[in-house]
């Protein structure tokens, strides 16, 4: 669990922000950076790491499949096996 920023982790929460937030947080690279930072957004490794960070936090999720896990609006896949948390 990181909280580092890539380009790739910021370009997949500029690109789909919109199904966390009624209206973009940000505009460009910087902006999402300054806002993960903000609000404490990790990135992690896979999947099983995104469960383990959701049933840490206290999230129900012991019904949930790996896939509605990876659909939540929180849960935004990176593409490359990591997955960035965003808790709004």
């Amino acid at each position: 669990m990181t909280n580092t920023y890539d380009e790739k982790v910021l370009d997949v929460f500029l690109k789909d922000q919109g199904k966390l937030f009624p209206e973009p947080v940000a505009e460009n690279r910087e902006e999402a950076k300054e806002f993960l930072e903000d609000i404490l957004a990790v990135v992690v490794d896979s999947i099983e790491e995104v469960m383990d960070y959701m049933d840490e936090a206290g999230m129900d999720i012991a019904e949930m499949s790996k896939e509605e896990v990876e659909a939540a609006e929180e849960v935004f896949a990176v593409g490359d096996g990591r997955y960035l948390i965003v808790e709004a």
